[in-house]
């Protein structure tokens, strides 16, 4: 029976109906522990489950052994989810299965984490395919999700994801959560600005509702109501304690609820509050099996403690086994144990875990990598904590697999100093980087520390192979960053390397080649360009695309600045339509944006605003950070006045955002275009003296010669010529003939403007 919640009961009917009528929607419900969230939830589900709807359940747990998205596999784990996943088109039950493989059924073939940024595109396919799941069952679903403020990042960013598809969908998404600090904190402010999600604060209990819920728990009414509200502070789960005849009340503060708890488990025989301790330390849902493994004891005298444990209400029973009736209840049992005996069920229950998922340690992985490292088996708790990484980097989870692998390395740092540490270390940063570079970019500082620390590691040890591996990507994060000649001098590094790795010898080329493009090397830059395009057919992990479709669009530009139009064209083309052939969205979008590039320096619009409006749609659909900002950058330029230059100036921030400033003069100089155009000569002025200067610290000079150029095109008199020389002098030596042909073009203009003004000029008499 709920007592003292009708109100509250109402607002979550009043939810659920309007979703039962086509308006899906989220509602959290929030309060401090013990204030009967769950207890609320609960009822809605009663009411649901009554009319015929669908109720899946799942909660969160505060230690760190969750894996990414196990929420969500629970409940496509009820049986009315599972059917409509399974009646799912091929291609959405294929995304399913990653998650929750059929029985029976050979592994579906889970994303290689080792691939986090070539695969990312794939993440949006499987957010699609998991929502399908839900959104196919065709009744009524309420789904509830317990203790939100443990979420992890993932399982919020697919509820965002699914309230986003719903629709009309009869859906209603129902979560609990602590009033402390936790995931939801960012998440649900951005939730409720969509409108589809609000919060729903409970209280504890007032005086009244106080005394009618000790009445209804005891059968009688409290003999001093205001004082047991008083000494609850209206928690309903304090009231029940305080006058279900385990604790005595007088005298006692709000503080005592721990103690009263103790005093609950105190009252159970020694059997069965060591198997309470024991499925503390498990530290979230737990299966009878699991205890009866872990225990010393025998099966029968297993089953009649956590019988006894049901029976006094200390542990229920969920669908797929027995969890504490609160969080709090957890905590009592665990303070119970001492440090010697909490080490000693944590090597129990990892040993537990391996004899009953022999078959599928990847879904224990975390659970293992915790009791490990809790009973001082670290090399045990990396090699589980580095399949659990796999694991998560395999759904996408890139920021739990961050998580996973570095509690690894705080395990390998504490290690003995020598040799075997040191390769522990480098296997463990090696694995961290792809994550690390899908979620932060190719530009984060976290992303260039490991991967130097990468770098000195392999070369102290004498690993050829995982040292050149390391510099190409070093290679990467350097040149984004726009440190053109510290990429250049890694560049030259890793090809003097190459030969001994053939494996790499596409990647050292293709780093070679775009330092000599930023360098103003067009002519070397495709010599290099060549060699990846014969060597490279497959996915590079670290950059994230096919070289040969990578290297052939970047390589359109240097055929433009050697004079070869058609050529530049038809390269950007064929790239284009290879990136479509191979059907990998990611090396499409880079395809695209080369392509639109290719396009702008053509100075064919109607074309650059196709290829924008599909490398566009391409980002949006898939979230492709780097590439998304080249857009308005581009489609800016294009579409000029007030509103080009405002669109132009959000793509540079995004860039500078993320620390992306290589070609930052290029896109400077469309700026500076934009503002010419509308008549801003100062600002076009100051914008290309910055573009300048920031070629000049760089060493980004491939497109100086045309900054200086626009630049001379603003000065006066002799000023003018003196630039637009240096120019044409910076372009020769680059043997970029397009810039060169400008500023020729540029200084005949001013000689035929001079020699037509002394033309006309007065002659002097006499």
């Amino acid at each position: 029976m709920l007592v003292g919640r009708e109100a509250e009961l109402a607002v979550l009917t009043r939810a659920w109906r309007r979703a039962v009528a086509g308006e899906p929607g989220l509602v959290l419900v929030r309060g401090e522990a013990g204030v009967g969230k769950t207890r609320l939830v609960a009822e809605l589900a009663t009411l649901v489950r009554e009319r015929d709807g669908v109720v899946a359940e799942s909660g969160c747990y505060g230690t760190s052994d969750r894996l990414a998205l196990a929420p969500v596999a629970d409940w496509l784990r009820v049986p009315a989810v599972h059917a409509a996943a399974g009646a799912l088109d091929p291609v959405w039950r294929l995304e399913v299965e990653r998650l929750v493989p059929r029985a029976g059924r050979a592994d579906p073939g889970l994303v290689d984490g080792a691939r986090a940024m070539a695969d990312a595109w794939r993440r949006h396919r499987f957010s699609e395919g998991l929502a399908q799941a839900f959104l196919q069952v065709g009744r009524p679903l309420l789904l509830v999700l317990d203790n939100l403020q443990w979420g992890d990042q993932e399982t919020l960013s697919f509820l965002a994801h699914l309230l986003g598809r719903a629709g009309d969908a009869p859906l209603l998404i129902v979560g609990t959560a602590r009033d402390e600090p936790g995931a939801v904190d960012g998440w649900f402010p951005r939730m409720r600005a969509t409108g589809v999600a609000s919060e729903l604060a409970l209280d504890p209990l007032d005086a009244a509702g106080t005394a009618r819920l000790a009445t209804a728990v005891n059968g009688r009414p409290p003999d001093d109501p205001e004082a047991l509200h008083a000494v609850t502070g209206g928690l309903p789960l304090h009231v029940v304690e305080a006058v279900s005849g385990l604790g005595d009340t007088a005298g006692a503060t709000r503080g005592d609820l721990a103690a009263m708890l103790r005093a609950r488990l105190e009252e159970v025989s020694p059997t069965a509050r060591d198997i309470a301790v024991l499925a503390a330390a498990v530290g979230r849902e737990f299966t009878l099996a699991l205890l009866v493994e872990a225990s010393d004891l025998d099966a029968e005298a297993v089953v009649r403690a956590l019988d006894e444990l049901w029976r006094r209400r200390i542990v229920r029973e969920t669908a797929s086994g027995y969890d504490f009736s609160h969080d709090l209840l957890r905590e009592a049992a665990d303070a119970l144990a001492s440090p010697p005996t909490r080490w000693l069920l944590h090597r129990h229950l990892a040993r537990a875990l391996e004899e009953l998922h022999a078959d599928d340690l990847d879904a224990v992985s975390a659970r293992l990598a915790r009791h490990h490292a809790r009973s001082g088996r670290p090399e045990q708790a990396v090699s589980a904590y580095r399949r659990a990484a796999h694991v998560a980097a395999s759904r996408f989870a890139h920021g739990e697999a961050i998580r996973l692998l570095r509690e690894a390395l705080l395990l390998v740092r504490a290690l003995p100093a020598g040799r075997r540490r040191d390769e522990e270390e480098l296997a463990l940063r090696e694995v961290l980087t792809a994550p690390l570079n899908a979620r932060h970019g190719y530009a984060s500082p976290v992303v260039r520390e490991t991967l130097e620390a990468s770098v000195a590691l392999a070369h102290r040890m004498g690993h050829r192979d995982a040292e050149l591996s390391a510099l190409v990507g070093l290679w990467t994060a350097r040149f984004v960053a726009g440190a053109v000649g510290e990429s250049e001098a890694i560049a030259t590094r890793v090809i003097a390397m190459a030969d001994g790795a053939p494996a790499l010898v596409a990647h050292a080329h293709f780093a070679a080649a775009g330092s000599a493009f930023a360098l103003g090397r067009p002519r070397r830059a495709l010599h290099h360009f060549a060699v990846v395009a014969d060597a490279a057919n497959t996915v590079s992990l670290s950059v994230g695309t096919r070289l040969d479709v990578h290297g052939a669009g970047w390589a359109a530009h240097a055929h433009w600045l050697l004079g070869d139009d058609d050529r530049a064209r038809w390269t950007a083309a064929e790239t284009v339509a290879l990136a479509r052939r191979i059907e990998h969205p990611y090396s499409t979008a880079v395809a695209l944006a080369y392509d639109a590039v290719t396009h702008q320096l053509r100075d064919d619009r109607p074309a650059l605003e196709a290829s924008v409006a599909e490398l566009t749609e391409l980002c949006e659909r898939y979230g492709f950070a780097y590439y998304r900002e080249w857009a308005p950058l581009l489609i800016g330029w294009a579409r000029g006045g007030a509103e080009g230059a405002e669109t132009a100036h959000r793509g540079i921030d995004g860039l500078r955002a993320t620390g992306a400033f290589f070609r930052m003069p290029y896109w400077l100089t469309l700026v500076a275009d934009i503002a010419q155009r509308r008549g801003h000569r100062d600002e076009a002025r100051a914008v290309l003296d910055a573009a300048v200067a920031d070629a000049r610290s760089r060493q980004d000079v491939w497109w100086l010669p045309e900054v200086l150029r626009r630049r001379a095109a603003l000065d006066d008199g002799p000023g003018a010529v003196g630039r637009l020389r240096v120019a044409a002098d910076l372009a020769r030596e680059h043997g970029s003939t397009a810039l060169l042909d400008r500023c020729h073009a540029d200084l005949r203009a001013i000689d035929m403007t001079a020699l037509t003004e002394r033309s006309q000029a007065p002659r002097p008499h006499g």
